[in-house]
């Protein structure tokens, strides 16, 4: 560590999603503060995201352990300096138990519940401005997404994968909206689709790609490391997905983003920027948990969620979102 250096200690969240979310107040630090150095702690599923941060001393992945062993063995990594700032967004109470000027702890929310951007941003004081969702990325990173994505006609991004059945959208039903849309006579004719998701959704890829001609087709679900896929996202003109970290990962890259929302709550989750928008089907979030109160039936929520409804939310959306409108 330079001479003269800020370090500061950012604990985020195990989930995509949520340290997404959360992810803008990395980047409002490294603006306001020149000399800011970062050691980053997440999830082994998040930490990726936090890889190429600028001025970064390292990131730990803090994976779960036995009777809460990890928080003593994060402990032991973090307690020999003196911090800067120590910024807690899981609220644990390492925080207070180590050296540091200053600290910024998530607190349960006692008012009425606020989007988790706005909530990441009381914790650094700062929602009356708050700061979107910023993902790090290197020249390198953004060179292996030019070739992933090299061709021509304009991208449709989809993510047909959640973490839970309950809020995962048919994929017959993705197809039949990429197909509206990419059709010769729809308003992404001479398209691509690009597919993204983890190694356990590569064959919900192989169910999309009769949609397009092979040349048409990316394939991100099988080997393609999280800050790639995010850098081909910022490629793509429009996507489409179930409320997951992927659908939070295209609204950072700041395309337009459509996120399909059954039993998760759009007020709290839903993609955040000028440039999104949500379907969902006739039921609200409050309706749909009444059905079932702890999430824990074995069936979709997004049955009444129809084709129409999100092809026609595609549209207003890429209508809206032409250059020059």
């Amino acid at each position: 560590m330079s001479r003269g250096a800020f370090p500061i200690l950012f604990i985020t969240s195990n989930r995509i999603g949520d340290a997404v979310l959360s992810s803008g107040l990395v980047k409002r630090l490294a603006d306001e503060i020149p000399n800011a150095r970062f050691t980053i702690v997440a999830g082994p599923v998040a930490a990726p995201l936090f890889e190429e941060v600028p001025n970064l001393d390292r990131v730990i992945v803090l994976a779960k352990a036995k009777n809460r062993s990890h928080w003593i063995e994060l402990w032991r990594q973090v307690r020999g300096r003196r911090w800067g700032l120590v910024v807690d967004l899981r609220g644990s109470g390492l925080s207070r138990f180590v050296s540091t000027r200053r600290r910024a702890i998530w607190r349960k929310n006692t008012g009425p519940a606020v989007h988790k951007v706005i909530e990441a941003a009381r914790i650094l004081k700062i929602e009356d401005d708050p700061a979107p969702p910023y993902i790090f990325t290197t020249p390198e990173t953004e060179a292996r997404a030019d070739e992933l994505t090299a061709g021509s006609g304009p991208i449709l991004a989809l993510a047909p994968a959640a973490n839970w059945l309950g809020k995962t959208w048919p994929l017959e039903r993705f197809s039949r909206v990429a197909m509206r849309l990419l059709d010769p006579e729809g308003p992404m004719k001479g398209g691509r689709l690009m597919v993204l998701g983890g190694p356990a959704d590569a064959k919900l890829a192989k169910g999309l790609r009769d949609v397009v001609m092979r040349h048409q087709f990316i394939n991100l679900t099988e080997d393609t490391d999280l800050l790639t896929a995010y850098a081909c996202l910022k490629r793509a003109r429009l996507f489409i997905g179930n409320d997951s970290g992927t659908m939070h990962l295209a609204a950072a890259a700041g395309i337009p983003t459509l996120g399909l929302f059954g039993p998760s709550d759009e007020q709290l989750y839903g993609p955040w920027g000028a440039e999104t928008r949500v379907a969902r089907g006739p039921r609200s979030y409050e309706q749909i948990r009444a059905v079932d109160p702890g999430f824990g039936q074995a069936l979709c929520h997004m049955m009444d969620l129809s084709v129409e409804t999100v092809g026609d939310t595609a549209e207003e959306l890429l209508a809206a979102t032409e250059k020059g409108t």
